[in-house]
């Protein structure tokens, strides 16, 4: 019996023109007619871009920067979090200019750069639509390390961004036990159609914290057994918690990695209500 249902946001719940099909948007009202289900969003972005998103999708908890943060939506209580060490943060930075890559940091309500030019341009065209009147404040500076050794903030996330192979960078990257790191690429059909370029990024973060792990740390909040966990997910963040719980679902616009660890594909893509597929296959009313 489905209890808890986790799901991915972007390319999941919300599709193209960042838009939420009827089909998801009906679905979520459904599942959340049922008291017994406990309804939970799962974002490699901040509670400051997806704040007002939340409020649209009705979802109960929010796990955000890949599992860093969980918020309980209904109260705004931030009830885990765990961020990145200042030493980590310099270390990062220290390698991306080593590279000459691009680098970006996330903060609890900002997003800090010295040019906007890959996802961190993503982010900031998209914080211009009416749809996510997001809480992010774009920070445009002259020397990140400067900044982040004057201003003291927490960071939550370093994002090392480049039109080239990442591989060599995330190897060494992986070197350091403080640190867990995710490569995402935006190559082909998963092309940033919304700055029209591809790309690859690594996503880092503390060690430990993925999606996966907010959601088992919620779960035992909740009292909730992981067999009554159903994850819905399109993206390679999304493997280790569609991999580890009683359901994985993968949409059908889903990395081919992403589905081969899922339970169930759907035929429908984000665009076409793959979410409420899901629901509706998994769920009795």
């Amino acid at each position: 019996m489905i209890k808890f249902i986790a799901s991915d946001i972007d390319g999941t719940i919300i599709g193209e023109n960042n838009s939420i099909s009827q089909n998801n948007l009906e679905a979520i009202d459904k599942m959340l007619s049922n008291p017994n289900i406990t309804f939970a969003v799962c974002t490699g972005k901040s509670y400051s871009v997806y704040k007002s998103t939340c409020k649209n999708i009705k979802a109960k908890f929010g796990i955000f920067g890949n599992g860093n943060q969980i918020i309980d939506l209904s109260s705004g209580k931030e009830i885990y979090k765990v961020v990145l060490n200042l030493d980590d943060v310099d270390y990062c930075l220290n390698i991306a200019k080593k590279y000459n890559m691009h680098v970006h940091l996330y903060t609890t309500n900002k997003l800090i750069t010295e040019e906007l030019k890959y996802m961190d341009l993503r982010n900031y065209i998209l914080s211009k639509k009416d749809f996510y009147n997001n809480e992010l404040k774009f920070e445009i500076v002259k020397n990140i390390k400067d900044y982040i050794d004057t201003t003291k903030e927490e960071v939550f996330q370093v994002v090392i961004s480049s039109d080239k192979n990442l591989d060599m960078l995330k190897t060494e990257i992986k070197t350091k036990p403080n640190l867990g790191v995710c490569k995402i690429q935006k190559f082909g059909v998963y092309k940033d159609f919304v700055i029209n370029k591809e790309y690859e990024y690594l996503s880092i973060t503390p060690s430990g914290v993925d999606k996966a792990t907010a959601i088992d740390f919620l779960i035992k909040y909740l009292d909730i057994n992981s067999s009554d966990v159903m994850t819905i997910g399109d993206n390679i963040n999304d493997i280790n918690m569609i991999k580890n719980f009683g359901i994985g679902v993968a949409v059908a616009n889903s990395y081919d990695e992403v589905k081969s660890f899922s339970n169930y594909i759907t035929k429908n893509d984000v665009n076409h209500g793959g979410f409420a597929e899901a629901v509706y296959n998994f769920i009795k009313f």
